[in-house]
């Protein structure tokens, strides 16, 4: 479903080129549950930018579901991203000031869904991250394993096909990331949600059933790892 064809990015700081990452092929079956490991610098959120049409390649292409995105205007992506698409980073990006629903109903509003539609989609997702009754609560008086909730919350409404997640438990102390890691590999498991993480954590990593190994913006192994998430 998510397919990576000699993909490179190369950045450009004072006049002096960065391969941020060199001819990487990857493919990506619905249902997997991928871990992106390596060390600062490796490459390995540049990858998980380009899988998810955040940034675009300095050569090589993208393909979802057999189509090429590199055809696309930049409105197509967009559309793309909200679709079928959710986020989790390390960073909340939450709007404090706003309640845990205003915040979990964005992507929704942006597709211009009905009332209807958000309402019943955001009082879902709040019931699978279990903050059904934070739903008016104010974001900037959230724990940080809620707030970690809320993002999850919202990168599920709609249905993704795909989640990213980029250092989820980065910001969470041990035991509320690991309530965090539960989740999505819940949602992994249980509504087939493919899961692509970006880690530093080699247990978090060991809980995923492929690992690729990234140093110097290239893939240099990959793992096939028994199921330990459940």
């Amino acid at each position: 479903m998510l397919e990576a064809r000699d993909l490179s990015k190369t950045y450009t700081s004072d006049g002096v080129d960065y391969e941020a990452l060199k001819a990487v092929d990857l493919s990506i079956g619905q249902g997997d549950c991928l871990a992106i490991v390596g060390k600062s610098g490796s490459g390995k959120s540049t990858l998980m930018h380009l899988l998810a049409c955040l940034d675009a390649p300095t050569k090589g292409r993208v393909f979802i579901d057999g189509n090429d995105t590199s055809s696309l205007s930049e409105r197509s992506k967009n559309t793309l991203r909200n679709e079928k698409f959710g986020f989790v980073f390390q960073q909340f990006f939450l709007n404090g000031r706003d309640t845990v629903f205003d915040n979990v109903v964005l992507p929704m509003r942006i597709r211009g869904a009905s009332s209807s539609q958000i309402n019943a989609e955001t009082t879902a997702a709040l019931s699978a991250v279990g903050l059904e009754d934070k739903i008016n609560k104010k974001a900037k008086d959230l724990s940080g394993g809620e707030k970690q909730r809320v993002c999850i919350a919202r990168a599920l409404v709609g249905g993704p096909q795909i989640i990213f997640a980029d250092e989820p438990t980065g910001n969470l102390d041990s035991n509320t990331g690991a309530a965090v890691e539960n989740l999505l590999f819940d949602l992994n498991r249980e509504k087939g949600i493919t899961l692509v993480v970006v880690t530093h954590d080699d247990e978090l990593a060991r809980r995923c059933n492929r690992v690729i190994e990234m140093k110097d913006g290239r893939i240099v192994a990959e793992h096939r790892m028994e199921a330990t998430a459940g």
